[in-house]
């Protein structure tokens, strides 16, 4: 694909194009065949019962697209679609609420359902399993539970954890889906997509590059995309190649593995500070200036999966990758090297970087 760039006066609204860089059905959602064939499995049968789909649970990490597979089961079941959150119900109050107005078939999608208060999650079981719920009047000896029948719908909830679902919650769902991570392949499509929809000219070795800087994730390498156009709107460039987008990208601190500064701040003071580790995650935090949470929740499982840090008793250790992607010298000594000599010490190692 070759050619200008369009003028930045041509580009529609950005909330506009946020909404079009979501897949309006199934046939057009990239990736995830096996979660993509179930359900569509699902909701042709319910299309010819004529009934209500089942309630689907959808699982995996951030940026995947469970949100677009709301929106999207209730375009394909042509029903409206009432979006909230696990955060945003607290009471037993707040999702009686929602489900009393409801309407016959509408889908309800609950992000982040794990997040959801404990009352709730019991009002939730029966609401899911009977399409009832008892709104308790009253307090004390004298508390009356009046029921309440309520319309057929369909329960889509979304949760980055799933282990912290109860069982009878995630017993519930007729149908569960895990999404994972996209291969670059994947990620390219998505990006043709986008750009499309963007009238960006790109070539193949450009959205190659833009694709193995996304870590796996459709969200992260549209908001890369974008980064892109910027940069290229901004130096009036007649076309995107692979340097291209490089330097649009190292310009924004991403490199050619997806690392972002933080990661590579928290690699660097692992390598540099600690000679490796083992070291806390709390001592870790304060060497590069942020919070734990920060450290263990954004740059951390990136890291893991990509083999580049370790996570053992005794604290988080650089491995050879990580050495080697900053151009340092892995010390013979540092752990994650070459096995000891010593063979019980050397199946201790082992032991701790499994744990």
């Amino acid at each position: 694909m070759e050619g200008p760039l369009t003028a930045a006066t041509s580009e529609p609204d950005e909330r506009v194009l946020e909404a079009a860089l979501r897949p309006k059905n199934l046939h057009d959602f990239v990736g995830q065949h096996r979660v993509r064939e179930q359900l569509s499995l699902v909701l042709e049968a319910s299309k010819i019962r004529e009934r209500t789909a089942d309630h689907v649970l959808l699982s995996g990490p951030p940026g995947l697209g469970k949100t677009t597979l709301a929106m999207i089961i209730a375009a394909e079941m042509n029903a409206p679609l009432r979006i909230s959150s696990g955060p945003a119900i607290q009471h037993a109050g707040d999702l009686a609420a929602i489900l009393s107005s409801l309407s016959e078939g509408e889908v309800l999608f609950l992000d982040e359902i794990h997040r959801m208060s404990r009352p709730a999650e019991e009002m939730l079981y029966m609401a899911m399993e009977d399409f009832r719920v008892d709104i308790v009047v009253g307090k004390g000896a004298g508390a009356t539970a009046i029921p309440l029948e309520l319309p057929p719908f369909t329960l889509v909830g979304a949760t980055t954890r799933a282990g912290l679902l109860p069982g009878p919650l995630r017993d519930r769902f007729g149908f569960t889906g895990h999404l994972e991570f996209y291969s670059v392949e994947e990620l390219e499509l998505v990006l043709r997509r986008s750009a499309m929809l963007m009238d960006l000219r790109i070539n193949s070795a450009g959205f190659t590059e833009i694709a193995s800087r996304s870590r796996g994730t459709p969200r992260i390498a549209n908001r890369l995309l974008r980064r892109v156009r910027d940069w290229s709107l901004v130096h009036n460039v007649e076309q995107i190649d692979a340097r291209l987008a490089s330097a649009a990208l190292d310009m924004y601190e991403v490199d050619s593995r997806g690392l972002d500064r933080l990661d590579r701040q928290v690699l660097q003071a692992l390598c540099t500070k600690f000679g490796g580790g083992p070291v806390g995650l709390s001592t870790l935090a304060i060497a590069v200036g942020e919070e734990t949470e920060t450290v263990e929740t954004v740059a951390e499982p990136y890291l893991v999966r990509e083999g580049l840090l370790g996570r053992t008793p005794r604290g988080r250790i650089a491995l050879p990758e990580a050495w080697s992607h900053l151009g340092l010298d892995m010390p013979r000594n540092a752990p994650g090297s070459a096995p000891t000599t010593n063979p019980s010490i050397a199946g201790q190692e082992r032991l701790e970087l499994e744990e």
